[in-house]
């Protein structure tokens, strides 16, 4: 199957939103190294649109957005300090990539656990200059049966993915006909989180966040790495939740007892040194926990890492309810001081090569980010699929994904993307083996 490219198109905003050059200065969260990546994703829409067809709305529909979101479309730049800036000029417009391919979505299951090889065509892949000059390019590609999918290759220092999803149901909105969006982004980034003054860095911050003069993040040697999904049932998770309970009386989430299953079976699996500090990485929304909070709207980088950790011996041979009571604990650090004094230490720290260590594992829950809002006209997507390998320090992340939802026989549970070096995933798939046969090791 070849994806066929049929033009590039460079969106312009409908109306100038501004009549002279000018620079956004991005937030401290923007600028934190570990967000220095492409974030490229991708979402599925089964459907039979005739006239018009999808790439004419969505440009459409873009070019009436990108005069409330018209950063998407400024150029990223180095400042002083290794930070990165916004540089609006007059003219900038966002790049739209039209693409066909000659086979229908049905015939792929939806994309539900795609072809790594295919997937890849659907989805920009922009170069370490092309992203600074596009930090935002997007991608249509219609199938045969008349669905498409719409690709996405957004800079990370631009927005997160609460950002993200507002800015696409913004579009989705106009493409269905509103005659406003509504939520009104705001900007003031480097006032709303911005250091204090003079900065402090206080609590826990530097019990995770190290300094490596010249580490550059995402570039441990772990070797070739291998992405694939695995079958979560309602029926296992719930059993292990109740066997944690029953070990030791304290109730778990999903991401908290999954998460330590998960955590432990990578570190196992991976062939991790005794002694070697492992973490447990995931982002946390602070625009509620911030004082004040962050204003309706915002839609810049809006969450932090936090980080559970220990010593790889201690991870595989404790019990698993003390892994997941970690996890549980280390939601307390999300607080306005932690926000803040993460902050202020990107601030002293800018150049110094802040970072958490090589043995971070990134874990996100993508069920409930709002994607299936996301509705052109024709429906929301019916599968909505993350390509990036990098987050939060992570070269191993995992994301809980929802099934397609066109896709009847698998309404149970969800899934599990797990990327995880080439030379460990076949004990891992024991491992996960093990999981659906309710096998969790508790001891």
């Amino acid at each position: 199957m070849q994806v066929k490219i049929l033009e590039t198109k460079s969106i312009l905003p409908s109306t100038p939103p501004f009549n002279d050059d000018h620079v956004l200065p991005l937030s401290h969260l923007d600028n934190d190294p570990n967000l220095r990546v492409t974030f490229r994703y991708l979402r599925v829409y089964d459907n039979k649109p005739t006239d018009p067809q999808p790439f004419h709305v969505i440009a459409t529909a873009l070019s009436s957005a990108l005069l409330h979101y018209y950063p998407l479309a400024a150029t990223l730049r180095h400042v002083g300090n290794q930070r990165l800036s916004l540089f609006c000029q007059v003219g900038q417009g966002l790049p739209l990539v039209n693409a066909t391919v000659d086979c229908t979505l049905e015939s792929l299951n939806y994309l539900d656990d795609p072809d790594s090889d295919f997937v890849e065509q659907l989805v920009p892949d922009p170069d370490s200059e092309e992203v600074l000059l596009n930090p935002c390019i997007l991608q249509v590609t219609v199938f045969k049966c008349g669905g498409f999918t719409l690709g996405a290759a957004i800079h990370h220092a631009l927005c997160d993915g609460l950002g993200a999803t507002q800015f696409f149901n913004a579009v989705a909105e106009l493409a269905r006909g509103a005659a406003r969006v509504s939520a009104q982004p705001g900007w003031d980034r480097a006032r709303l989180l911005g250091p204090r003054d003079p900065p402090r860095v206080e609590g826990s911050v530097t019990e995770f966040l190290g300094l490596e003069k010249g580490f550059k993040p995402y570039r441990q040697a772990v070797g070739p790495v291998v992405r694939e999904c695995f079958n979560v049932t309602d029926e296992c998770l719930d059993q292990l939740k109740r066997a944690l309970l029953e070990n030791c009386g304290l109730s778990f989430t999903t991401f908290e007892a999954l998460g330590a299953f998960l955590w432990r079976a990578k570190v196992r699996c991976s062939g991790i040194p005794g002694d070697e500090n492992v973490k447990f990485a995931y982002a946390t929304n602070v625009r509620k926990i911030v004082k004040p909070p962050l204003p309706f709207g915002y839609w810049g980088n809006g969450c932090v890492p936090m980080y559970a950790q220990l010593r790889a011996k201690e991870l595989v041979e404790q019990r698993l309810w003390k892994t997941a009571e970690l996890i549980k604990r280390s939601k307390s650090n999300t607080t306005d001081e932690y926000v803040r004094s993460f902050i202020d230490f990107q601030e002293l720290h800018s150049g110094d090569g802040i970072t958490a260590g090589n043995e971070v594992s990134g874990f996100t829950d993508w069920r409930h980010l709002g994607h299936s809002s996301v509705d052109f006209g024709w429906g929301g997507p019916v599968t909505v699929f993350p390509l990036s390998r990098h987050l939060l320090g992570s070269v191993e992340p995992c994301f809980f994904l929802p099934y397609s939802s066109a896709n009847a026989g698998k309404k149970d549970g969800f899934k599990v993307q797990v990327t995880l070096r080439q030379t460990a995933m076949p004990a891992f798939r024991e491992e996960m083996q093990k999981f659906s046969s309710k096998e969790f090791g508790l001891s």
